[in-house]
């Protein structure tokens, strides 16, 4: 897991032809917005949720976001102990997105 800040994360996400978004909140955060082309997989879910993540590719480059940054560092743990090379979490979450939200 690697820990990106808000600028880094948009640069790496914008050069990156194998990325994929993931917000992990929960659906009545997600109601009030969502990064564009991200995939909703609630991080409060438990087992499903980490059965959601399994079926993931894991050649692909995961950009894991929450509010805070706090639920989506524990996601990439996670995804790093199921084998997950490249799972980057966003400091700060949407909380402190700057980007386009939808």
């Amino acid at each position: 897991m690697e820990e990106l800040t808000q600028d880094e994360w948009a640069e790496q996400l914008e050069n990156d032809d194998k990325a994929v978004i993931i917000d992990v909140r929960t659906d009545n955060e997600v109601a009030a917005g969502i990064i564009p082309n991200a995939i909703h997989i609630d991080f409060y879910r438990g087992h499903d949720f980490i059965a959601e993540i399994q079926k993931l590719d894991k050649d692909k480059n995961y950009y894991v976001y929450c509010r805070s940054g706090n639920r989506s560092g524990q996601a990439c743990k996670i995804m790093d102990q199921l084998g997950f090379k490249n799972a980057y979490n966003l400091i700060g979450g949407i909380m402190q997105w700057q980007g386009e939200i939808e």
